[in-house]
């Protein structure tokens, strides 16, 4: 799907960064709802940090209060979440992969329909959203918004369905793509997953109460039970029912498909203490710095991440290497995106806004440099050349991933191909030397599996989502190719 983004918002560093489109989160049947998603969402704020929105319902009306900027720079204030009563909320924080960033657009989406109110927040992206919006445009239809989530709503008016439950599964059947998603109504709390299982969801408890997230950490925030993982292509519709209780009805599709979470939830994405697909995400990117260390040693005198996302691949790389681990660079956290008008003039700070060497770790010595992922390579290019001004003899850049050749069409915000660092140089000391790095590897394929996995790719059936590495897309991509025929999901529903 054609990623959509404004300009004024990021500035030349954002540039060289991915980014995830949001984090989700759900609780249904408790006094709390409303702080307890604006904690979950302050745990997930890493997937999102343009808006967030929550939704309740008190039993008589539903209410919404959606924001620009950070969760804790407007859900701690309790005159905010006062306006938010009820048992049951669901809350998004977000980053605009598709459609503009404007209010209009952060989720959740609420809509009144023939059945009642309902409202929708997901994670990820449809590939086929585009071309439904055309279809129900076409049709008479009115959007509101330029957020993929709005066609979710209007297949659910559209369906012939009686329950909202069946509605909303009616409705995601049609769609396609990578996407978490939860949903509620004034009496369920609904949680999907795409078919593939490309991003995550998990679900937990608190007080006897089911909650759905994003990841562990926002279940770890509020000190809730972890359940266990919402299964690909799996739909949970959590009901009140008359006497208070909660009835669980688990609909799985009769046909599976195999699991392929997201590399990039290890490499990048998820927060280093959560737990994606039953596996701690800092175990994992500490195993892709031992086996980048394997795979590609060097001569040197100190390893040094680039904080904060190549610092547990870097203790990883310095522990099997045997080469001492120092903080050589420090990064400044209170630099935000409008920090300062980007003028160029301010452009000649560069990276030295977020970050700035530790010259008594650098100076005079052979360093190695541990990032999670390169994309474009210009904030490497700054980076390598801030650690030789501050005395370094030599850096060698070791990348605890492979390279990235191909965009992401599932919720991760990508350059074009044609800008990634990997497609505009023919060899890899092309690479390095544009860089300015005495040396530049990756992690390879199979390298990252062993770290995540325990075992190299199965190429007949890779084991996980991986195309930004290989090409190799989990499904198809109806708006970018125009495939036209729709495959269709059964579900069985299984009391749980």
């Amino acid at each position: 799907m054609t990623h959509l983004r404004a300009a004024e918002i990021h500035d030349e560093m954002d540039g060289d960064t991915l980014h995830e489109e949001c984090g989700v989160f759900g609780i249904l049947g408790h006094p709390d709802a409303a702080t307890l998603t604006a904690l979950g969402l302050h745990a997930l704020q890493h997937r999102g940090q343009e808006a967030a929105g929550i939704v309740t319902f008190d039993g008589k009306q539903f209410h919404t209060e959606k924001r620009m900027g950070l969760v804790g720079d407007h859900y701690t204030d309790p005159a905010i979440l006062a306006k938010l009563p009820g048992t049951i909320s669901i809350g998004h924080t977000r980053y605009s992969t598709t459609g503009e960033v404007a209010l209009r657009n952060v989720q959740p989406l609420f809509a009144e329909l023939e059945v009642g109110g309902i409202a929708i927040a997901h994670n990820g992206n449809f590939t086929n959203g585009l071309t439904l919006r055309r279809q129900i445009i076409a049709t008479g239809a009115i959007c509101q918004s330029t957020s993929d989530t709005e066609v979710v709503l209007h297949l659910i008016a559209r369906s012939r369905h009686t329950s909202t439950a069946d509605r909303f599964i009616d409705a995601i059947r049609q769609m396609e793509g990578g996407y978490s998603m939860v949903a509620m109504t004034r009496t369920k709390l609904i949680a999907a997953r795409d078919p593939t299982g490309i991003r995550p969801l998990v679900m937990g408890e608190l007080d006897g109460k089911p909650i759905f997230c994003s990841e562990t950490c926002a279940l770890d925030i509020i000190g809730a039970k972890y359940i266990r993982d919402v299964e690909n292509g799996e739909v949970i519709i959590c009901e009140i029912q008359a006497d208070g209780s909660i009835q669980i009805d688990a609909r799985k599709p009769v046909n599976p498909q195999a699991e392929r979470l997201c590399l990039f939830e290890y490499v990048y994405f998820a927060r280093p203490d959560s737990v994606v697909g039953g596996r701690n995400v800092y175990t994992a990117r500490k195993n892709m710095g031992i086996n980048l260390a394997k795979e590609s040693p060097v001569d040197a005198d100190v390893v040094v991440p680039v904080p904060d996302g190549g610092t547990p691949a870097a203790i990883g790389y310095a522990q099997a290497s045997g080469i001492p681990f120092e903080l050589g660079i420090i990064r400044n956290h209170y630099v935000g995106r409008t920090f300062i008008e980007p003028t160029q003039s301010i452009r000649a700070f560069g990276v030295k806004l977020k970050h700035s060497a530790n010259r008594a770790m650098i100076e005079g010595k052979r360093v190695v440099l541990v990032d999670d992922s390169i994309v474009r390579g210009t904030t490497s290019l700054k980076i390598v050349q801030m650690i030789r001004d501050a005395g370094a003899t030599e850096v060698h850049i070791r990348v605890a991933s492979p390279m990235i050749f191909y965009p992401d069409f599932y919720g991760i915000d990508t350059p074009n191909a044609d800008k990634l660092l990997a497609n505009q140089y023919t060899d890899i000391q092309a690479m390095a030397k544009f860089i300015g790095a005495d040396s530049l590897e990756f992690l390879t394929i199979d390298g990252l599996y062993r770290a995540v996995g325990g075992e190299a790719r199965n190429n007949a059936r890779p084991q996980f989502t991986d195309h930004y590495f290989t090409g190799d897309y989990p499904t198809r991509l109806l708006d970018k190719n125009g495939d036209t025929t729709s495959p269709k999901l059964s579900m069985l529903a299984s009391n749980g």
